[in-house]
């Protein structure tokens, strides 16, 4: 009996031993010391393992696994640290489980689902929408530690499929990623990959897998100007060839297709009331010509509607009634533009609408899907020319839409499907700021300047937000980026002279007591008085990424000195001309009487360059930055 009893004891402690290995094993399974130097190099954050499999069961109904354990390195990889996972009407998140752990890959704390927080996920600007998020905000200050969380997803309904991105951001290294995407044998889809990513496929019971992974991904250093990791990255892409979403059917097989579903979404929905019909024709009764009919709706649209965001189900993708919209006076991107289209038809004008990726890159010509467009607009073509229509601003003027729509490719929606179209480039030369200053100077040492500078087009755009500030904030605004020392702004004023063109014109009188500087009895201007190329950009050996500035543009200034009494010229720099295939520079320098004109011209292309040619654009800006440091010196008359 007691050898029994002495077995069973030897048995049970080895068990206990057992599992206590298990448990130390995987605790220093998320060892920072585990991890390859090559991988710590450069990176804030290390993703020790990412899987995630997507079954798809049907066109409307799948699951969605995910589980990830990332270890934070340092305070820039803290925002990775937080798990957040979206869902709606149309899907469900369940089985959520967290835990942490230290340097040593010990575990510090289990999160239950109930530690999990729920709200809603609606946006700021949007009134109709059902997306809700569960997220958990780990908090720790203890670096390096590491987070693993896993859930799983299950859609009664979609309109694609997610993607693959294992490094999303700099400084992210990768230990080892994988997805695994499930689709019936009787289902067919498509996707995009990067070039020389693996596909493994097999077939399991009555399914194709499809599985893609990758591993020992060092970490980048952030590149300035960089056109993204996509070249230099694995990812996949997915889509749907055919869905159900909303107790809607969808064919997508490629853009025509794309764009016949749409139509039909839409076709219906340029319905307007008697009154409104009654209103269009009342605005346009004494018109003589399209284009001035359009441009009076457009400014009406803009006068009496306001921009709301719509997620809610296929209102996701169908516009909201033109009838609806008159009633309310709002709506989202594809609401407004619809109704603008609707506007148009009562006037008898033919419109579409467009599909577009705003901010993103063109519609991908040779692959249809609905995740590379986030907007839509309008287009009114014409005989001699084609009117865009960017349907939710209220200031922007008719045929323009803005540098993060144009010059990209989109889909027209058309009776007979969807036709992929070009929008409109805007050139260096009309993305301009024209600037006239005078600066009259004392022999004090103070300066009175008044200033007014013309912004167009992409330039016209991002300056236009101070015209809508509050005075306060507009001060305060100017303050910070006028570069001229102890200055005190007189007066100032914002102005769109034109509404039917995309110029902001700016005025601002201000004086400066500190313009100049002394030295042995003299006086040193520099001449380029606000717009000096700043020297921020470093040379990078072996670069990885291709660079671009966001938009070609011209800058042209002219300054005009007025010297004080009892001064004369004493010197002026030479006239400098600089070019170079990213950009040219010039500047004249004109002394006449008591006068000297400063004369600078700067222009920038926004051509996709190379990494190699980084390091000559470096030296390029650094010949820009020496020439804006130019000075011209005064001296007394004797």
């Amino acid at each position: 009996m007691k050898l029994m009893l002495s077995c069973r004891k030897s048995i049970f402690l080895g068990l206990s031993f057992l599992g206590f290995f298990n448990v130390v094993k995987a605790q220093g399974t998320y060892d920072v010391a585990k991890i390859p130097a090559a991988l710590l190099a450069n990176a804030s954050v290390v993703v020790r393992l990412e899987d995630q499999v997507y079954d798809l069961k049907n066109a409307g109904a799948a699951t969605y696994e995910y589980k990830t354990a990332v270890t934070i390195i340092n305070k820039n990889g803290e925002s990775a640290s937080n798990m957040s996972e979206y869902y709606d009407n149309f899907s469900s998140i369940s089985n959520l489980k967290a835990t942490m752990f230290d340097a040593k890959g010990t575990k510090i704390k289990d999160y239950k689902s109930s530690d999990f927080k729920d709200r809603s996920a609606i946006s700021g600007y949007s009134l109709y929408e059902s997306s809700r998020v569960k997220y958990l905000e780990f908090l720790q200050s203890n670096y390096p530690y590491t987070i693993e969380y896993s859930y799983t997803v299950t859609y009664n309904g979609m309109t694609s499929y997610p993607s693959w991105r294992p490094v999303s951001r700099w400084g992210y290294a990768v230990e080892q990623s994988s997805y695994t995407f499930r689709i019936p044998q009787s289902m067919n889809f498509k996707y995009l990959k990067s070039q020389g990513l693996k596909t493994d496929s097999t077939f399991v019971k009555d399914k194709i897998q499809y599985k893609w992974s990758c591993s020992a991904i060092p970490a980048m250093e952030y590149e300035p100007l960089s056109t993204g990791l996509r070249n230099l990255t694995p990812w996949v892409s997915l889509a749907p060839n055919e869905f159900e979403y909303d107790h809607t059917k969808g064919n997508i097989t490629d853009w025509k297709n794309l764009g016949a579903w749409m139509y039909g979404l839409s076709s219906d929905r340029q319905v307007l009331s008697e009154p409104a019909r009654a209103k269009v024709q009342q605005l346009i009764k004494d018109v003589k010509t399209d284009q001035e009919k359009i441009r009076i709706l457009y400014q009406y649209l803009q006068q009496n509607t306001r921009y709301v965001s719509v997620q809610l189900g296929i209102g996701g993708l169908r516009p909201i009634a033109a009838d609806k919209v008159s009633a309310v006076n709002y709506g989202d991107c594809k609401g407004l533009s619809n109704y603008m289209k609707a506007m148009l038809q009562e006037a008898g004008i033919k419109s579409n609408l467009v599909v577009i990726g705003n901010d993103m890159p063109s519609l991908n010509a040779a692959y249809a899907s609905l995740d590379q467009a986030n907007h839509m607009i309008l287009c009114v073509p014409g005989v001699r020319d084609t009117t865009w229509l960017e349907c939710t601003s209220n200031y922007k003027p008719a045929g323009f839409i803005g540098n993060s729509n144009a010059d990209r490719l989109v889909l027209l929606i058309t009776e007979e499907g969807g036709k992929l179209v070009k929008t409109p480039v805007y050139s260096p030369l009309s993305n301009y700021q024209k600037r006239h200053a005078t600066v009259d100077l004392d022999d004090s040492g103070n300066a009175s300047i008044q200033l007014q500078t013309n912004y167009g087009n992409a330039q016209y755009e991002d300056n236009m937000g101070i015209m809508l500030m509050e005075p306060v904030e507009q001060h305060k605004r100017l303050m910070h980026s006028l570069d001229i020392p102890n200055v005190n702004i007189s007066s100032y004023t914002y102005t769109q002279p034109d509404k039917n063109l995309p110029v902001l014109e700016e005025k601002i009188s201000l004086k400066s007591s500190q313009l100049m500087s002394n030295g042995g009895g003299k006086l040193f201007i520099t001449l380029n008085l606000l717009n000096r190329q700043e020297n921020t950009l470093s040379t990078i050996e072996n670069r990885k990424t291709a660079f671009a500035v966001n938009y070609g543009y011209v800058d042209e200034d002219e300054i005009t000195y007025h010297i004080p009494k009892g001064y004369k010229v004493e010197f002026v720099p030479k006239d400098l001309n600089i070019e170079s295939e990213f950009g040219k520079y010039s500047c004249q320098i004109r002394v006449k009487d008591n006068t000297i004109v400063y004369r600078r011209t700067k222009s920038m292309t926004n051509k996709k360059y190379p990494a190699e040619k980084y390091n000559e654009y470096v030296a390029f800006n650094k010949k820009l930055y020496q020439a804006d440091k130019l000075k011209t010196i005064l001296a007394k008359v004797e």
